[in-house]
């Protein structure tokens, strides 16, 4: 199994790719990653660089096809699972962790423990609206937290605001577009907000940042494999 971190994971947010490697730890499961990993040509592609996109998307080929691809961030599990099939006619063998985690924990190979946190869940576009996934990531929380509901989730859930290239050409339109679905995770009793996905879990934090006019010590979006560690007795 190869373990895909993408860019943001990769550069940004290290400890989700931890977070990650010692839950497969934990599973036995036998993987790898690769030390000159390129980008997965998401990014690309929906800014409309389409024919660099295909450039790095070939190149990705010959360290991609052959091996099942597990991954993190729903923008990287939208492009491997779709787009190059789409625009490659390449089948690519991909899982998202959300999903390889509910079969870890349904099969008996992880067995975490119920925690005592209330949790929300955002369902990012790639994952939800793009790839149809929306009950894995609740599958899992079920097991280890409390899962509450915002008001808007699943395919009517609010954007992040990150996706698309926004926030990098209009940060101000992602902002506040993360500011409203904080709204809505204020508007529950939840302890924190989980998603599964790289830029919506920097976009989001981000925007916490703002309210608090500070770094938050205790962050407030995290990651679903931050949560699944804490429930297997290894996170902090």
């Amino acid at each position: 199994m190869l373990y895909f971190r993408g860019c943001v994971v990769r550069d940004k947010l290290p400890h989700v790719g931890d977070a990650t490697l010692k839950i497969l730890d934990k599973a036995h499961i036998d993987y790898h990653v690769l030390e000159d990993e390129g980008c997965c040509g998401s990014f690309l592609l929906r800014t409309g660089f389409k024919d660099d996109a295909l450039e790095v998307m070939k190149r990705n080929l010959g360290d991609l096809k052959d091996d099942m691809i597990v991954v993190s961030c729903a923008g990287c599990f939208n492009t491997l699972k779709n787009d190059y099939k789409e625009l490659l006619g390449v089948e690519l063998d991909v899982i998202h962790t959300s999903q390889l985690f509910r079969d870890l924990i349904k099969d008996g190979v992880l067995k975490p423990d119920k925690t005592s946190l209330t949790v929300c869940y955002h369902d990012p576009c790639h994952l939800g609206r793009h790839c149809g996934e929306y009950q894995a990531p609740r599958d899992v929380l079920d097991k280890i937290t409390t899962l509450v509901e915002m008001e808007n989730i699943k395919e009517n859930s609010n954007c992040c605001g990150a996706g698309g290239g926004v926030k990098s050409a209009y940060p101000e339109i992602a902002d506040k577009l993360a500011s409203k679905r904080l709204k809505d995770f204020e508007g529950t009793d939840a302890d924190l907000m989980v998603t599964s996905c790289s830029f919506c879990l920097l976009n989001l934090d981000n925007a916490f940042e703002q309210v608090n006019n500070k770094k938050d010590k205790d962050r407030k979006v995290k990651d679903l494999s931050e949560i699944l560690l804490i429930s297997l007795k290894d996170g902090n």
